[in-house]
């Protein structure tokens, strides 16, 4: 299995940019998909996840209302798309998959929820 994470950059603030996570070795449409960050110094941090019905969306507090997750099941790829981001959008981003609703325990918010990880992409937004 592998999860290939890509589209970071250096943006200014307010700018956009769309993150892709591309899967291999797996069935796509049964899994979740999650997206998390991780900045210098700080913890990784959940940032949204789809469930692998397409269906429902999860997003962390700081990130609802500009950030959209989304998949498309054909190409086996995931999306994040970011908006308006901020200089506290900063962060290596990770995607991680885990197979259909995860582990009982463990909600797709939880880092040690997911399976398998792909090799994160830097964002960087200037101010």
């Amino acid at each position: 299995v592998q999860l290939q994470a890509s589209g970071g950059g250096l943006v200014q603030a307010g700018s956009s940019l769309r993150l892709s996570c591309e899967a291999s070795g797996l069935r796509f449409r049964e899994y979740r998909v999650g997206w998390f960050r991780q900045a210098p110094g700080m913890e990784r941090e959940f940032v949204a996840a789809i469930e692998w019905s397409d269906g429902p969306t999860n997003y962390a507090d700081s990130v609802k209302g500009r950030f959209t997750v989304s998949r498309d099941n054909a190409k086996n790829t995931g999306y994040l798309q970011m908006n308006s981001l901020k200089p506290e959008d900063t962060a290596v981003y990770y995607c991680a998959a885990v197979l259909g609703d995860g582990y009982a325990d463990r909600g797709p918010a939880s880092l040690i929820g997911y399976d398998y990880w792909g090799q994160g992409t830097q964002v960087t937004v200037s101010s």
